[in-house]
């Protein structure tokens, strides 16, 4: 065999080794959600065109959310439906917190990769670049505490409902705001006074909301 030919072989087994390359070269962007509020639920309308952007199971993104969101739901057709009322930033920083965990590649910063396991660990292989890591999946607070009012706070409400002492009560993720002064179907910011179990007391203001 030549020198020649030997040059090919090892270039023809060079080759056979390396990760097979995935020729899409285009800017990777997530769909911009489609989230509609509907009374005490929130319905994400195009969750099945996300996670098949992601390339990723339904059902791993959906469990992701619920827990993350601390709330219970599931997928009806093409999308998502959570039982609470949760602000569409919200689901939308989730998506970017499960995409840099369980998609993009963190040595070529592509999302060309599949999950694997390795015994009981977890691990993303990227199909571009041929590396492989172990999933760390971040630990974080039940909803970055979005779902938790403190004293002081200034939040956004919608007055649903007046109660016997014809205070407004407006909710807040989990909380009742009982608001005096104000009257049922207006829209207010209003700020946290008091706080008691599920219950918050609170005064309408003039100020921007800071909460949500």
């Amino acid at each position: 065999m030549s020198a020649d030919d030997d040059y090919m072989a090892l270039l023809k087994r060079a080759k056979i080794a390396c990760p097979e390359v995935t020729e899409n070269h285009e800017r990777f962007e997530i769909p911009e959600l489609d989230i509609l509020q509907e009374g005490k639920i929130t319905v994400f309308r195009n969750f099945i065109d996300v996670t098949d952007k992601l390339r990723r199971d339904p059902q791993h993104l959906l469990q992701f959310l619920l827990k993350e969101l601390g709330t219970p739901g599931n997928v009806e057709g093409r999308r998502a439906v959570f039982k609470a009322k949760i602000n569409p930033q919200q689901i939308d920083d989730k998506i970017q917190m499960y995409t840099e965990t369980y998609v993009i590649c963190s040595e070529c910063g592509l999302p060309d990769t599949k999950m694997t396991k390795d015994g009981r660990t977890l691990m993303l292989e990227c199909e571009a670049c041929g590396a492989r890591r172990p999933i760390m999946v971040r630990k974080s607070a039940r909803v970055d505490s979005a779902n938790t009012l403190r004293e002081g706070d200034i939040v956004e409400l919608s007055i649903t409902d007046v109660g016997k002492k014809g205070d407004g009560i407006g909710k807040f993720y989990d909380y009742l705001v009982v608001v005096p002064g104000t009257v049922k179907g207006s829209k207010i910011h209003a700020k946290i006074t008091k706080i008691s179990a599920k219950t918050a007391f609170a005064v309408p203001t003039t100020e921007a909301a800071t909460r949500r």
